[in-house]
Parts: C-alpha cells; structure tokens; sequence
C-alpha cells in the first residue's frame, strides 16, 4: 500500500470517528457519499473525490468561534500534492456548489439538513448572480454539483456501505506519482 492511502487511512482512523452536527460520524459519511457516486456511475476520481470531500474537517482546527473552517479549500490543498486536479477541484469547489445550487434551483435550500443549513449561514449563504456566473465557469463545476447533491443524500443513520479498505485499490490507481 502506497504511503499516500496508508496517512489517509489514519487520518480517518484517528477522526473518522468524530461527528460533524449530523446524524452520522465523519467516516460513514465519507463511506456513504463514495458508494452513493459509485451507485450513480461517477468515474474513479469522482467516488474518491466523494470519499475524501471532508477530509479537511479531519486535518484542521476550526479557525472561528462558530467551529467552521475552510474545509473544502484546506482539503484541496492537502489533497493536491496526493492526487489530480480530477479528485482536489470537485473537492475544492462542493461548498460553493451547496451555495450555488441554492440560488440557482428551487427547492434545493429546503432539502438541507439542519447542519447544513447553519453552515451555509457562515458559507456566504446562497451566490448572488455574479458569483453563480462565476462557480459555473469553473471547470470542475459539474462534478462539484454532483459531488455536493451525493452529500447532502450521505447522511443516513445505519446505512450498510463498503469499508474503507474497499477503496484502496480505487485511491492507488489515482495517487500522484
């Protein structure tokens, strides 16, 4: 096993444990999200990028009183020396697919879980039309749309997915070399 899935799979065994203001701990969340994408047929980065996309919330401290840091873009970074702009961009970009999708489709807003409604408050809350312009000229703004759509759906109690062992084959095949 490459050195790469080896710290990943320590950073999850020392706070895949810890939960996040939802019903489910880090780590089944992260599970649930991957086997979510692999359900939907995303290509091999995508479900990594689902299994990693939080993975900032298990390297960092929060930097505010409300217990919120910037995940999405400390996780692409920490990400970035590990693997390609295929697996870091989606997770770079899935906070702001959360705002952009709830100023672009109706309805999107009211399926938000609790947490993630109180996040989205210190996220900037919805884009404004410049910034959806924005997000959408990004080039990895769909597979962050699909990425985010897989998260709000991974956050089910009791659901029975593949271990994280299952995806070290998945996560070698895409580590930088």
């Amino acid at each position: 096993m490459s050195p790469v899935v080896s710290e990943i799979e320590a950073v999850f065994a020392a706070k895949g444990g810890e939960t996040y203001g939802e019903q489910v701990t880090q780590l089944e969340h992260a599970l649930q999200c991957a086997a979510l994408a692999a359900a939907d047929g995303a290509a091999p980065s995508l479900v990594a990028a689902a299994l990693l996309h939080d993975v900032g919330h298990l390297i960092e401290e929060p930097d505010d009183a409300f217990g919120q840091h910037r995940h999405d873009r400390g996780g692409a970074a920490w990400l970035s020396s590990r693997f390609g702009p295929e697996v870091t961009e989606p997770v770079r970009l899935h906070v702001a697919a959360k705002r952009w999708l709830c100023a672009v489709e109706p309805g999107y807003f009211d399926r938000l879980s609790p947490a993630s409604v109180h996040s989205l408050k210190h996220q900037g809350g919805p884009m404004s039309a410049p910034e959806a312009r924005a997000f959408e000229a990004e080039p990895f703004h769909d597979q962050a749309v699909r990425l985010r759509r897989w998260d709000e759906e991974g956050k089910r109690e009791g659901l029975h997915v593949r271990p994280l062992g299952d995806y070290r084959e998945l996560l070698e095949g895409l580590v930088l070399r």
